[in-house]
């Protein structure tokens, strides 16, 4: 990873306008924000940026809108934000900005209205980078669920203004580096979900770069029929089973251990707590559906991360929003971070349906790092380069 700069390299920045693209894309629920984690991701950066006298133009996006849209201003998160700060926070809409910035005084805090309110910013229009770049001296990025977008305030204000990795980004980048960039070996990889089509890229990519790729969810199915597996009625991409033999292929050919699960839990209705059964996996019924993996294999992972030093983690092993098809994610991930907290695992996870399986275990905060990108993170596993963290690297 090109090294990038932080605050640590920005010297004195009292009086100074600092732009600073954050993640304040949280959900609502009747008027008030239901879920703060990204608000609270944002305090250190934001917060020590202030202390230093700066002052901070907090740039963000909310929602997906087409133009200005009223419903998706940012004003409606200033007053939930004020409060996890602990200080003023001001709101700027982008008609009178010059202004309204040129009346802040040293350590305030401004949220600029939502950037997606120009149509020029997902195109990372030169135009709306020159007019948000004349607001500012400074720029840092601390969105790194953003930087795989290469939009005007994720990538374009970077060539514009000397730019800086945030705290919370230049966490990410570390905890990512650690994970698989330059990991300690041996390397193991969970990755679920419920298909293999959205993550053949991400696959392809670790069978080269880890030593056990661990296969839950959904596609494990289409794997264990590439292997001649009768599957029953579960979800299963048969039209990929060529593709999935060619990723064991790959891994034979690197080294790679792939696991699948030799024991599933299965029923013959999708609902929570139907009637289910543990089988092996070469006593599927024809009208069963695999919805979990079953706890022999689940002790047999563990087994496997016992023996490693890194793991990264990206989907759950079965159905874990359904009861009891969340028992092997939970029971895995309590494994994983038993041993992270006993020092033998370099542990990091994500992605939405990540983080929440680990929350429900409990074991999100013992992790190494658990990150809240989705889109961003999974491109980050597939190998690419993000746009918001090679602009900074340019910078």
């Amino acid at each position: 990873m090109a090294a990038y700069r932080t605050l640590d390299d920005m010297g004195d920045i009292a009086g100074r306008r600092v732009l600073v693209r954050e993640d304040l894309n949280v959900p609502m629920s009747q008027g008030g924000v239901s879920d703060d984690t990204r608000l609270r991701a944002t305090v250190q950066t934001v917060g020590e940026l202030a202390d230093r006298g700066a002052i901070v133009l907090v740039l963000a996006h909310f929602g997906r809108p087409k133009g200005p849209t009223p419903a998706l201003s940012l004003a409606q998160i200033v007053p939930a934000y004020a409060e996890i700060l602990g200080r003023p926070v001001t709101f700027v809409d982008w008609d009178g900005a010059a202004a309204a910035v040129a009346a802040l005084r040293p350590g305030a805090v401004a949220v600029m209205e939502n950037t997606r309110f120009f149509a020029g910013e997902e195109t990372n229009d030169p135009a709306i980078v020159a007019r948000m770049a004349a607001l500012g001296d400074l720029y840092v990025n601390d969105a790194f669920s953003a930087a795989h977008r290469a939009h005007a305030s994720t990538e374009g204000l970077a060539h514009a203004l000397p730019a800086y990795a945030g705290r919370a980004m230049e966490a990410e980048l570390g905890a990512l580096q650690r994970a698989l960039g330059s990991p300690a070996h041996p390397v193991a990889a969970v990755v679920g979900g419920a298909k293999i089509s959205t993550k053949l890229d991400v696959l392809k990519h670790l069978v080269s770069r880890v030593d056990h790729l661990i296969i839950g969810g959904g596609m494990a199915n289409t794997f264990l029929a590439a292997r001649g597996v009768d599957v029953g009625k579960s979800l299963c991409e048969h039209e990929l089973t060529g593709t999935a033999n060619g990723i064991f292929t790959a891994a034979e050919a690197a080294g790679c251990i792939i696991h699948l699960p030799y024991d599933v839990v299965v029923a013959t209705e999708f609902r929570a707590n139907p009637p289910v059964r543990t089988v092996n996996v070469h006593e599927v019924a024809a009208d069963e559906m695999i919805l979990d993996v079953g706890p022999a294999a689940v002790e047999a992972l563990g087994d496997v991360l016992k023996t490693c030093r890194t793991l990264v983690w990206n989907g759950p092993m079965g159905a874990f929003e359904t009861p009891p098809f969340d028992a092997a994610t939970e029971a895995l991930a309590r494994t994983a971070a038993a041993l992270t907290q006993g020092g033998s695992l370099v542990s990091v996870a994500g992605g939405g349906d990540t983080v929440a399986a680990l929350n429900q275990a409990g074991v999100a905060d013992d992790f190494t790092f658990v990150s809240t990108a989705g889109g961003a993170f999974l491109e980050w596993m597939e190998g690419r380069e993000l746009p918001g963290v090679a602009a900074l690297s340019a910078s």
